[in-house]
């Protein structure tokens, strides 16, 4: 089934399933970090599924791979949120690690897409 429309990347479905995960996980985060690692937490995770779906909806497969690289930036500034989070004690270690295992497998899910898409650029 060809792709219509950014709904139906699986990654994008996964960037959008972490980003939930990621207001629940600041959700407890204490009030004087609401513009610290809290603010930077949701706009990464955010970031993730929207470069998605606006690399698909653009004219070229160059600017959804542009987009789809910006993703993955936002995903590893994520992770290291993430794990600041953790060693300030932010978070606990296992969910933590529960979250960092959903960014490693949209890590693997944006290169295989990047991979198929740049061999149509090629």
């Amino acid at each position: 089934m060809a792709v219509q429309s950014y709904r139906d990347l699986d990654v994008w479905k996964l960037g959008m399933d972490l980003t939930v995960q990621c207001y629940t996980l600041t959700q407890a985060f204490p009030k004087q970090e609401m513009f610290g690692l809290t603010s930077q937490i949701r706009r990464a995770a955010v970031s993730i599924p929207s470069n998605i779906a606006e690399g698909q909806g653009r004219n070229s497969t160059r600017e959804f791979l542009n987009h789809l690289s910006i993703a993955r930036g936002s995903l590893f500034e994520l992770e290291t949120q993430l794990c600041i989070s953790e060693r300030v004690k932010l978070l606990d270690t296992k969910r933590c690690d529960g979250a960092i295992e959903v960014t490693s497998r949209i890590g693997r899910m944006l290169a295989g897409l990047r991979k198929s898409l740049e061999s149509r650029v090629s």
